[in-house]
């Protein structure tokens, strides 16, 4: 076996046991899933546990996170084929890869201008064209590409920032984990006659959102 029918099969066996066992069941998420090569968005060391339920480092400070929590994210923004949609975290892009199987255009943000670079240069060798990459103030949000369609957060913040729901199109959902710096809950921001309704899906455990909305101001 090749290594990319090897990567393939850890990839399908993943998507059966991880994510769709564990009651992810949006066929397009799914099969986004199974399509983005998560092995290309680790470091070449972890390679061989880019298909385990698990974040893993991925360079300063930050990590990818596991399969399940990125389709469950996915699912829960009920991304359409034409929406425009903004990441904040872009990390090593895999995310951003996803939504980019899924929706006509992605704008994701990254305050480390390496990780944000590296996950550009990637995004483009994988052939994604319908993704821009920004540095800066992800909870500034991007206000001349606004409004968004959706709008996902992987990072932990205190509360829902403020730009973040201006940003937000009527009929628009924020998938964002708020709480403590240490745990959050996966909380989904719909946008409905102009008025935002809130529901809360489930505990999570993400690295702290900085910037002038998050847990530290970005420099």
């Amino acid at each position: 076996m090749d290594e990319e029918a090897f990567f393939r099969r850890l990839r399908e066996e993943m998507v059966r046991t991880q994510i769709a066992e564990r009651g992810i069941r949006n066929p397009r998420v799914l099969e986004a899933m199974r399509r983005v090569p998560r092995h290309l968005f680790v470091p070449e060391d972890l390679r061989h546990r880019a298909y385990e339920d698990t974040p893993l480092p991925i360079g300063e400070g930050q990590t990818i996170s596991q399969p399940y929590m990125v389709a469950w994210m996915t699912e829960l923004l009920e991304a359409g084929e034409g929406d425009r949609v903004l990441e904040i975290g872009t990390g090593s892009g895999y995310q951003a890869a996803v939504l980019c199987e899924l929706v006509k255009e992605v704008y994701t943000i990254e305050k480390n201008l390496l990780l944000a670079r590296e996950a550009e240069e990637r995004l483009r060798s994988l052939g994604y064209a319908n993704v821009r990459v920004r540095v800066g103030d992800g909870t500034l949000g991007w206000p001349e590409e606004a409004p968004f369609d959706g709008i996902i957060v992987t990072a932990g913040a205190p509360s829902v920032p403020q730009p973040l729901l201006e940003q937000l199109a009527e009929g628009g959902r924020l998938v964002i984990p708020v709480g403590s710096a240490t745990m959050q809950m996966l909380t989904v921001v719909r946008k409905e006659d102009g008025a935002f309704r809130t529901t809360e899906e489930g505990s999570c455990i993400f690295v702290p959102l900085v910037g002038k909305y998050g847990w530290r101001r970005f420099r």
